[in-house]
């Protein structure tokens, strides 16, 4: 979260939510916040070890159909590739190497958390950035 609050400050990008976990309702977009984290650890001795961190990082747009939201999507992910770029060494903690793995548009994402009926939501455009952390002792 780090990264993307640094960057959101940096462009001064107003986004309604910026959190390390899915939010309880979306009330204001765009939303960023950690949708997954997976870790994957490898032991080669008793000493010595990396750990592979990942980190779907979900920014929920808007209604995909509105031309200025998918728009403000192409901008905000040239911007923050570039940002995680110059940026990304020890994002995931000390001794740390950050890299971008992937970007996923979904122009029908729903949050499937949220499941009252007065949260329902109707389809959203959201892209979904996988970052990688990579750490060994």
């Amino acid at each position: 979260m780090t990264l993307a609050d640094g960057y959101r400050t940096s462009v001064s990008l107003k986004a309604g939510l910026v959190g390390p976990a899915r939010p309880a309702k979306l009330a204001y977009l765009p939303a960023i916040f950690v949708d997954s984290v997976t870790e994957n650890a490898d032991a080669f001795t008793v000493k010595e070890s990396q750990r592979t961190v990942r980190v779907g990082l979900r920014i929920v747009w808007g209604i995909y159909d509105a031309g200025e939201t998918v728009a403000q999507r192409d901008r905000f992910v040239d911007g923050f590739y570039a940002y995680v770029m110059d940026n990304g060494d020890h994002a995931f903690g000390a001794n740390t190497t950050c890299s971008w793995i992937s970007t996923t548009d979904d122009e029908n994402w729903t949050p499937d958390w949220l499941d009252k009926p007065d949260q329902a939501l109707q389809p959203m455009f959201s892209t979904l950035i996988t970052l990688e952390g990579f750490a060994s002792t």
